[in-house]
């Protein structure tokens, strides 16, 4: 069951929120939560610093358990054994992106360390910020993508030289528990249609098991619609027409994809939060996953996708008056648009950017 965790004063949805299931809530140990921090290749280690800055002036009852994780080859730390170790005794992270090569065998550690900790679900959320101008407004609905099987199973191989067979796996257990996260979601954050999409015109039992999973369940959930949109479809009426999603679930590939289109539409990947959960344990990082190697190390980045990720974190663990603070302040320093960094238009580096946040919430 998931618990809400947003003020139940208003029922009109803010920015960046989202209801957290209660088996993942960690102990708090001398006052204060022992998080996983995992800053992750490319941008990871400004974006998370930048948290951690804000987290510390504002005196955050949080204890970081710091892991690094490396997808680049010849890093020298793979680190997912630790990682896995360190969330099963912490049950909360905070988690930069790591890098896939597109090449070779390497295989994601992203998706290592989900199925490994079985975090099955992934929530986005896409919605306009004030101050970043986008192309179409009204723009707010969160995507569920189911993050253990379908295309990204692992399971392939070269049957003869030159045929390659890759294994999609669907399974109906799944499905229903993806679905019923998803229905869960809306029915805390006052959402009233959920959209299953799916390719089930081509893929008839995998996608149609998906397709049909997700209907079913929807009957246990008087009040909330349930509709199903073709995956191309979908994509083209979230460039055409995004105001009417609500919540979207998707397998693990359909749900990359219209994660990226959703950043494309509100300003860009460092503007989208995210948070991954399991029965036990809950990991949060930004939304839209790009590692952003080509400005690593350039202190250019834009961190608000990493901060809103970790205000996430806080009402997930009960601390709503910090994750609204810090939220408010970071909302109210891109609404300004004196300090803002370069991917929404302007020229501040990412410690300008944080330093404004500091000077908001001060």
């Amino acid at each position: 069951m998931l618990r809400s965790i947003i003020a139940q004063k208003s029922v009109v949805r803010s920015l960046a929120t989202f209801a957290s299931p209660e088996a993942a809530l960690p102990k708090k140990y001398g006052g204060k939560y022992t998080v996983t921090l995992i800053p992750g290749d490319g941008i990871g280690q400004e974006i998370t610093d930048s948290v951690r800055t804000i987290f510390r002036d504002q005196n955050v009852p949080i204890e970081w358990e710091v892991v690094d994780v490396s997808g680049l080859e010849n890093s020298g730390k793979n680190g997912v054994a630790e990682a896995v170790d360190s969330l099963k005794r912490n049950k909360v992270g905070l988690k930069g992106i790591l890098y896939t090569p597109t090449g070779g065998s390497g295989k994601s550690l992203n998706v290592a360390l989900r199925k490994e900790l079985d975090i099955y679900a992934s929530l986005v959320l896409i919605k306009n910020i004030p101050g970043v101008k986008s192309r179409l407004d009204g723009i707010d609905f969160a995507l569920v993508r189911e993050n253990t099987e379908g295309e990204y199973s692992g399971l392939e191989h070269q049957s003869y030289p030159g045929v390659v067979e890759s294994l999609k796996i669907m399974t109906r257990f799944k499905s229903e528990r993806i679905a019923k996260f998803a229905f869960d979601f809306a029915k805390k954050n006052n959402r009233k249609l959920v959209t299953a999409i799916h390719k089930a015109n081509i893929m008839k039992l995998g996608d149609g098991l998906f397709r049909t999973t997700v209907k079913d369940i929807g009957q246990d959930y008087p009040g909330i619609e349930v509709n199903d949109l073709i995956v191309d479809n979908a994509s083209m009426q979230a460039v055409a027409k995004p105001q009417q999603f609500d919540v979207l679930v998707t397998p693990n590939l359909y749900g990359s994809i219209l994660s990226n289109i959703g950043a494309a539409l509100i300003g860009g990947p460092g503007l989208v939060p995210g948070a991954n959960f399991g029965r036990e344990y809950a990991v949060f990082e930004p939304g839209c996953r790009h590692v952003g190697l080509d400005i690593k190390g350039q202190n250019t980045a834009n961190p608000t996708a990493m901060i809103l990720s970790a205000t996430m974190l806080l009402r997930h663990l009960g601390l709503n008056d910090n994750a609204d603070k810090i939220s408010k302040a970071t909302y109210d320093v891109i609404a300004e648009g004196k300090v803002r960094t370069k991917d929404i238009g302007g020229t501040s580096s990412t410690t300008e950017f944080t330093d404004a946040i500091l000077s908001k919430l001060n």
